[in-house]
């Protein structure tokens, strides 16, 4: 089973492991990228980090941690934006799911979301549902984001 029900996700994070979720393509200055949600617990707070990297990988070059970061902009962009934190894995969840547009029942644990990036290389990119037919999360854009 490839994704995270609740209760395993809330698991994983308050065993201090990540969980992510790929969010699919996204475009930018005529680029094509992608991104993907990670929740990530730290120091007893949880954050939520945003990466949109451009798309440069293959068949063969799946690791989107590898990928450059589709705005050149600022160093933490390389790594991912913080766009929250919370104070527990529940409430994290959440805040990603409104502010991301991404799906409770499409967590999946830390560096997963390559697999789901292979899936979406396979069958060609598709740009308005996943390769198993599931829509793409709806960005909700946040002021700064």
């Amino acid at each position: 089973m490839r994704y995270l029900t609740e209760p395993f996700a809330l698991a994983a994070l308050r065993r201090g492991r990540p969980v992510e979720q790929f969010l699919g393509p996204v475009h930018a200055a005529g680029r094509l990228g992608v991104h993907y949600v990670e929740v990530r617990p730290r120091q007893g707070m949880f954050e939520v980090f945003l990466h949109t990297v451009e798309d440069v990988g293959h068949e063969t070059f799946l690791d989107l941690a590898e990928f450059p970061p589709l705005s050149t902009g600022t160093e933490q962009e390389e790594f991912g934006r913080l766009v929250t934190t919370a104070d527990d894995p529940l409430s994290a969840l959440e805040a990603a799911e409104h502010i991301t547009g991404a799906v409770r029942q499409r967590w999946v644990n830390a560096t997963m979301s390559q697999v789901e990036y292979a899936d979406f290389v396979l069958a060609g990119r598709p740009r308005r549902s996943s390769p198993d037919g599931h829509p793409w999360p709806a960005f909700m854009a946040q002021p700064g984001l």
